[in-house]
């Protein structure tokens, strides 16, 4: 099932997709809600962010072939960092390029899982059965200020629309093994499979929940694959009127362009 949230006129709705049309959702996504008939037309309407995060959780370094393209051994643990919430954007929205760092914006697809209830301390075995559903997003990362200028990522990672997520909240796949892309001006830049975690979906839930206690909600970034743009030589950032696109099997595309 494909959650969506968004915008007809100005009131805001939550629904589920079916084909090109959506059918509108009455109650709560994390609380207890029931589709109803009321059906609308997808064309017709904006699409948002699928939810409102009250916290955003970064996984570093979660793909072996991104590891490997770094030159650095597997984490032990799965390396845990924070975005701002303000970094959220929507389908569509604009990636915006900060005028304080605007020149090594890179762009990192990941699958994001979208916390359903809330969770403390659980085990590995149980985890999915607190998460609602996973989504499209980027972790959109200032390299310079991560890398060169700070000694921790929160500024690189956290300039206004850094985390673009969306289209839908896909509530029935196997997040451990799927097809997972990012095409840059239409050029692939980024081709892997979420089957190369080197920390599963199952184990991140529940390793995060055992530092912290997750609300619905949240989100957790599982990492990104090989092919980032600092990497690349010559590296590639992102320019404005740049388009891009991350797609995850069974979820969709996410679009998003650079202002």
């Amino acid at each position: 099932m494909k959650i969506v949230r968004f915008k007809k006129s100005d009131d805001i709705y939550y629904g589920v997709v079916v084909g090109e049309t959506i059918n509108l959702i009455d109650g709560d996504i994390f609380s207890g809600y029931v589709v109803t008939d009321h059906v609308i037309a997808l064309k017709d309407v904006r699409l948002l962010a699928p939810v409102e995060p009250p916290n955003i959780i970064g996984i570093g370094l979660n793909y072996k072939s991104h590891a490997k393209e770094l030159k650095m051994d597997f984490p032990k643990a799965p390396v845990i960092f924070v975005k701002t919430t303000n970094t959220l954007a929507g389908p569509e929205d604009k990636i915006v390029l900060p005028r304080m760092a605007p020149g090594e914006v890179d762009y990192e697809a990941e699958l994001a899982v979208v916390i359903g209830k809330r969770a403390k301390e659980i085990s590995d075995e149980h985890a999915i059965d607190y998460v609602l559903g996973y989504t499209c997003s980027q972790d959109i990362s200032a390299r310079d200020c991560q890398v060169r200028y700070d000694v921790q990522w929160a500024r690189g990672k956290s300039f206004d629309t850094f985390c673009p997520i969306g289209p839908c909240i896909q509530t029935e796949m196997d997040p451990d093994n799927a097809r997972i892309t990012l095409r840059l001006n239409g050029k692939t830049m980024q081709d892997s499979n979420t089957s190369d975690l080197i920390f599963s979906c199952s184990k991140l839930v529940s390793y995060v929940s055992h530092c912290m206690t997750l609300f619905p909600g949240t989100l957790i970034l599982t990492g990104t694959p090989s092919g980032v743009g600092f990497k690349r030589k010559p590296p590639v950032f992102l320019r404005a009127g740049d388009n891009v696109e991350v797609e995850i099997e069974n979820i969709g595309v996410l679009r998003n362009s650079v202002a």
